[in-house]
């Protein structure tokens, strides 16, 4: 695992450890992060599901101002915190380590994000859809900017809807579906 382009190009990452999480090949994540290029320089980004933080920190060496990392598997936190650690932005990024369905349901939590990446364990789909509609209703209403990005990866055998987002691009690789949503009332 290694960060593509930006500040941080070519810079490897402690790789997840077991079966816990899922990472992205460099080949999908270059051509997500090609997608979403336009909208990274500044943005404040939602790592939800982080594992070791491929994502979030890709965005960040991308220009992103910002990214908060959900992560609740203690060994994936680890190998997160110590990726952030060696690339130095400890000062623009933020762990939680909680339950990330509960965590969401806190209407005092001000932040909004331009970007989230929404990738949960593809077995949620099934086993926990409706706590993922929840969570992206949540989000919609209390912590997403106007014009942000959800990008949900799971499945490509599988289909969840999360409204009030809604679906304006969507990509397949190989088993793999990335869905770019947005929030339906803008």
């Amino acid at each position: 695992m290694r960060i593509i382009a930006g500040e941080f190009r070519g810079r490897k990452l402690l790789p997840p450890q077991g079966q816990q999480t899922r990472p992205i090949t460099d080949r999908v994540k270059q051509s997500l992060f090609d997608i979403l290029a336009p909208s990274i320089e500044g943005a404040v980004v939602f790592d939800c599901f982080a594992g070791t933080g491929s994502l979030g920190l890709e965005a960040l060496s991308r220009g992103a101002s910002r990214a908060v990392f959900f992560e609740q598997d203690r060994s994936a936190v680890r190998l997160l915190q110590e990726n952030i650690r060696a690339l130095g932005v400890s000062d623009r990024a933020k762990v939680v380590s909680a339950d990330l369905f509960r965590w969401f349901e806190k209407p005092e939590w001000a932040i909004s994000a331009g970007m989230v990446f929404l990738d949960p364990p593809y077995r949620f789909l099934s086993e926990r859809s409706a706590a993922l509609q929840s969570l992206g209703k949540g989000m919609a209403e209390r912590h997403l900017a106007a014009e942000a990005i959800v990008v949900f990866r799971h499945d490509a055998g599988d289909r969840l809807e999360l409204p009030p987002l809604v679906r304006y691009d969507e990509r397949e690789y190989g088993g793999m579906t990335l869905e770019f949503l947005r929030r339906g009332d803008v």
